[in-house]
């Protein structure tokens, strides 16, 4: 069996254009790898970087997005040009063959003028070959397969005529009708209810199992993050401040910010008082004077260091790094229960 990770990220940066013609640095630096089989959970507040890191890596970034890394590979092969830019033929090669992308708002993301059946029929032409009968006797597989009952029916339909939740198993049906190696799950239970989440959460799951995929789950929901992933990837204003297995999460996260995100998961026996959130607010990243390490205006240990030097990556375990000036490694275990 090949060692060589299914998905390899070293210092991705990301800048967008705005329409004045300035430039906001939203990733900085993010790196991390993946290997067949695994699920790697990226979390973090609303607006650290999340999504975009998502759509880096897919190669869906508009026109006004300029990618730089110092690899981005998958499965040994590099996806950016000499410049450190997208090749952008490589990822149209790639994505949906063997990268899927389960968007975290299905409903805007079907087609709403075409069916269920027109959509999966074209996914499987384009990646797979298939036309005709053939195309659609596996678009109906599809659709059983992901749970949706009365197959030809939901052939006919339209995303307006589907629930939330259905709308997402069809969003999944389209992600790995391709056969994909690498699927990117992007907040994959965004407004649906808490049964439906777990339905969905376990058809991602079994298939990924099934298929031995690579899976990236992002999500604000740490708890979630906890038990569904074998490792845990924390990121704050587009910097990844922490990785380490999900195992280890309770009592061996020593970032500051990871600890204010455990601390502010709910709990089930906890009051509404008993509530926390994550001090203070994600900084501008418009700002031309941001601080080295991002959390720093926020982190009661920061020190002049910190506005000033980049913290850098220090390894405290096997499978556990994370980039700190002050990390703090003891925290009280009846704080920080995740529900198991």
């Amino acid at each position: 069996m090949s060692n060589t990770p299914m998905l390899e990220v070293d210092a991705l940066s990301l800048r967008f254009r705005t329409p004045s013609g300035a430039w906001i640095n939203v990733l900085d630096k993010v790196g991390f790898s993946l290997q067949a089989g695994e699920t790697l959970g990226l979390v973090g507040e609303s607006g650290s970087g999340k999504s975009v890191t998502a759509l880096a890596l897919a190669g869906l970034l508009d026109a006004r997005a300029r990618a730089q890394a110092r690899r981005l590979r998958f499965q040994g092969r590099e996806l950016l040009d000499s410049q450190g830019t997208p090749d952008i033929a490589a990822w149209q090669e790639l994505r949906g063959r063997r990268i899927g992308f389960v968007f975290q708002s299905p409903r805007r993301a079907l087609h709403p003028l075409r069916t269920v059946g027109d959509q999966l029929q074209q996914v499987l032409r384009v990646h797979l070959g298939l036309k005709g009968a053939a195309a659609r006797q596996k678009a109906l597989a599809w659709i059983e397969r992901v749970g949706l009952g009365d197959p030809a029916r939901r052939f006919d339909a339209y995303a307006h005529e589907l629930s939330g939740g259905q709308c997402q198993r069809v969003m999944i049906a389209l992600a790995l009708a391709g056969d994909p190696e690498l699927l990117i799950a992007d907040e994959p239970t965004t407004g649906l209810d808490v049964s439906t989440q777990a339905l969905v959460l376990d058809l991602i799951a079994g298939l990924a199992r099934e298929r031995r995929l690579a899976t990236l789950l992002i999500t604000h929901d740490l708890a979630l993050a906890a038990q569904r992933c074998e490792r845990i990837a924390v990121m704050h204003a587009g910097q990844l401040v922490e990785t380490l297995p999900s195992a280890e999460l309770r009592e061996g996260a020593a970032h500051p910010y990871t600890r204010q995100l455990l601390r502010a998961t709910p709990q089930s026996a906890a009051t509404l008082d008993a509530l926390r959130s994550v001090d203070g607010a994600l900084p501008d990243l418009s700002r031309t004077d941001l601080p080295a390490c991002r959390f720093a205006e926020r982190c009661g240990q920061a020190d002049a260091r910190c506005q000033s030097q980049e913290p850098p990556w220090t390894r405290t375990g096997a499978r556990h790094a994370l980039a700190c000036w002050h990390p703090v490694h003891a925290f009280p275990s009846s704080t920080l229960a995740l529900a198991a």
